[in-house]
């Protein structure tokens, strides 16, 4: 497979150069301090990566739980963290960034964890392939919440022990977004997992999925906000942000630089906006 996996890195980066200019764009405002060589060689290590995690995605096909627990494993942290919280009958919200393999760390939770597994995912226009999306998502017990109905479904399913995740890192409409600052630039961050946190006062836990080595991740998990009422607008979201920043800056080539993360500009207040008068 990852043979295959280079036969593809050699047509995507070095022929077609698939979002190549995205991802130097991104790369470079990410690491003002880096040469243009440190920029390419991330870049390379990137798409190398990238390839690997497609093909790595539509193996969830036929995997067995067996060789998925070897390929993307917990540390006894992360493990013991949601032992824990299953037997203190919390449901949770996992906070997490596309870095590593998102999709087999949803996997091997289905496959160890004591909590329901659901995923918020924004279903595809394409039949065929949501289908297929689907069907790898849920092939190991994982229920998935499409974006719309996210807050009725975890109300409906507040009688259960469960983990919903959200893969905050996505590009929110700049006018409802909180914004901050994330890898030296101005980004709007998703506000809904904080609203739901807070509403539901489900503790947020961090989890980050590390890349071992090829074909091979640990997942790695902390408490970010035990008690999420007690908190104000806009804390979850920079505790997130912080998090996830220092995991991307300690392993950069595992995440998803081709994505358009920076694609809106802060919105500028005016006078009026602020209550100001002349």
């Amino acid at each position: 497979m990852y043979g295959v996996s280079d036969s593809f890195y050699a047509l995507l980066y070095g022929l077609l150069g698939y979002r190549k200019k995205v991802v130097i764009i991104n790369l470079k405002n990410a690491f003002p301090g880096k040469t243009d060589a440190e920029i390419n060689l991330i870049a390379k290590k990137f798409y190398h990566h990238l390839c690997d995690l497609f093909l790595e995605t539509f193996k969830t096909l036929t995997i067995s739980k067996k060789s998925m627990l070897k390929h993307c494993s917990f540390s006894p942290e992360a493990k013991a963290l949601f032992d824990q919280l299953a037997a203190d009958k919390k449901s949770i919200i996992l906070a997490m960034g596309h870095q590593g393999n998102w999709e087999w760390a949803g996997n091997s939770f289905s496959l160890v964890c004591n909590q329901q597994l659901y995923v918020i995912y924004h279903p595809l226009s394409n039949k065929y392939f949501n289908g297929l999306i689907y069907r790898m998502r849920t092939r190991f017990s994982t229920k998935l919440i499409a974006m719309r109905d996210t807050y009725k479904d975890m109300v409906a399913n507040k009688a259960e022990v469960n983990a919903t995740a959200f893969i905050a890192d996505q590009t929110p409409a700049p006018g409802n977004a909180y914004w901050t600052t994330f890898m030296n630039q101005d980004t709007p961050v998703f506000q809904g997992t904080e609203k739901i946190a807070r509403k539901l006062n489900f503790p947020v836990v961090y989890a980050q999925v590390k890349k071992v080595k090829r074909g091979y991740y640990q997942i790695f998990a902390e408490m970010l906000v035990a008690n999420p009422a007690t908190t104000q607008d806009g804390e979850i979201s920079e505790l997130y942000t912080r998090r996830l920043e220092k995991d991307i800056i300690d392993q950069p080539e595992t995440w998803l630089w081709s994505h358009r993360r920076w694609k809106h500009k802060k919105p500028v207040k005016t006078e009026a906006a602020v209550g100001v008068s002349g």
